[in-house]
């Protein structure tokens, strides 16, 4: 079984910083893909990045250049740091794990506002 327990939402100005924490327990494989979605209210659950051992990282098109994916194989943790935020980027940030089975492990979630 695997738990993510994601971390460091808030309320932020826009043009300001954010940094999100998911660490995993159970069995991780940094082989397999972890990573960050987010919904919006009334949207669905979209891809934010993600990361996998030994291979490049993913970025939605609407984050690219402003968000930065990384992940500490050793802690099994993967962070999200936030840069030059938006209103539109307000949703709640899911952490999100694939097994080899392509099962989806999913964390609470952890709100992201920004507004001035």
């Amino acid at each position: 079984q695997v738990q993510l327990v994601e971390s460091g939402g808030g309320l932020v100005h826009p043009g300001g910083s954010l940094r999100l924490s998911c660490a995993a327990s159970g069995t991780i494989f940094g082989t397999n893909p972890m990573g960050w979605y987010r919904q919006a209210p009334g949207k669905e659950r979209e891809l934010v990045a993600t990361v996998t051992r030994g291979t490049s990282t993913n970025y939605a098109d609407s984050v690219r250049g402003r968000f930065t994916i990384s992940r500490d194989y050793a802690k099994n943790t993967v962070y999200l740091q936030m840069n030059s935020l938006k209103p539109e980027d307000t949703a709640v940030y899911y952490c999100n794990y694939r097994n080899f089975y392509a099962m989806d492990y999913w964390g609470k979630g952890t709100l992201v506002t920004v507004s001035s």
